[in-house]
């Protein structure tokens, strides 16, 4: 009995040498895993710190799951449909659009996803994204953002504001004051500036205050156009008080100091983290997560409450 245990104790060791001389084997073998090349398309503006935090995110995916990412930006309709249909002709794998002009872009999008390529919308068209047939969708609701700040303009007591508004005809920017429109119950006006001049900008929102004494807050659509509001109520001898989207390192500064109440974060990191991610996991495993809603990475409030819960992120270019 001792020498038939011992056959069998020998013949299990050989076997199972066996199965795991078969795994190496395979494994040392095995095809290596495709090197995918992903395109970060984006509406982003020059000057505008709001995309390189999106980059900076976009770049940190494709490093941990080893992707070449080529990103590429134009404030414009027809330019940012044109760059789809530029990286189309460079066989990507896969695309992160933001869909800031949707009539323009959903014809591209139909060409890339009939040619079998991906496209996951994000940051920009969170009610225009299933319209075209993206895959997913990751950012904030801009309809839902705008609505929280109306009340929130309500429960402070304003009675009237104004939604400074930097790029006109964009859907996302839009849609934050249309928003603001649905619950504030005050009087809110709606202020286009050109782009990323700061001088004009000013301009603009000082003439608006000296023809309005009784606006209480300004609201801008993008935080570097903040602190230029900030300095606008103080030219024009106003009242009024400054609230803000997104963030900025300057921006979390002057909300430390009261200059600016509050501030709308979106998590721009995290939204182009999570684009070039959920592309890779599409792509690698078919995956396709949200369970058809959006992967919502905002909105949420930062007061002088918490903002050092975020000041370091901030500096360091992440919030």
């Amino acid at each position: 009995m001792k020498r038939i245990g011992l056959t069998a104790g020998a013949m299990m060791v050989a076997a199972l040498g066996g199965i795991g001389a078969f795994a190496a084997s395979t494994t040392s073998h095995a095809a290596p895993a495709k090197t995918y090349t992903f395109a970060m398309i984006t509406h982003g503006q020059p000057g505008d710190t709001f995309w390189d935090i999106v980059r900076k995110g976009g770049e940190a995916a494709a490093r941990n799951d080893r992707v070449k990412l080529i990103y590429l930006a134009n404030p414009t309709a027809s330019g940012e449909a044109q760059l789809v249909t530029n990286v189309l002709q460079q066989h990507v794998d896969g695309i992160a659009l933001t869909l800031a002009f949707p009539d323009a872009e959903i014809p591209m999008v139909a060409k890339a996803t009939s040619a079998g390529i991906p496209v996951i919308g994000f940051n920009a068209g969170s009610d225009d994204w299933k319209r075209a047939k993206m895959t997913m969708f990751v950012g904030q609701n801009e309809t839902i953002a705008g609505e929280a700040v109306g009340n929130r303009l309500n429960s402070e007591g304003a009675k009237a504001a104004i939604c400074v508004d930097q790029q006109q005809g964009a859907v996302q920017l839009a849609e934050r004051c249309q928003g603001i429109q649905k619950t504030f119950h005050g009087k809110l006006d709606i202020l286009y500036v050109a782009g990323y001049d700061m001088a004009s900008a000013q301009s603009r929102i000082v003439a608006k205050l000296q023809q309005d004494r009784s606006i209480g807050y300004v609201v801008t659509l993008g935080a570097p156009f903040a602190p230029t509001a900030v300095s606008a109520v103080a030219a024009a001898n106003s009242k009024a008080k400054v609230a803000t989207f997104d963030l900025t390192p300057r921006a979390v500064t002057m909300i430390k100091q009261g200059k600016i109440q509050w501030a709308v974060d979106q998590q721009p990191y995290a939204e182009g983290y999570l684009a070039i991610d959920l592309l890779w996991l599409n792509r690698a495993n078919g995956d396709v997560i949200g369970g058809g809603k959006a992967v919502l990475t905002g909105p949420a409030f930062i007061t002088k409450d918490n903002i050092d819960v975020v000041a370091a992120f901030a500096k360091a270019g992440m919030r």
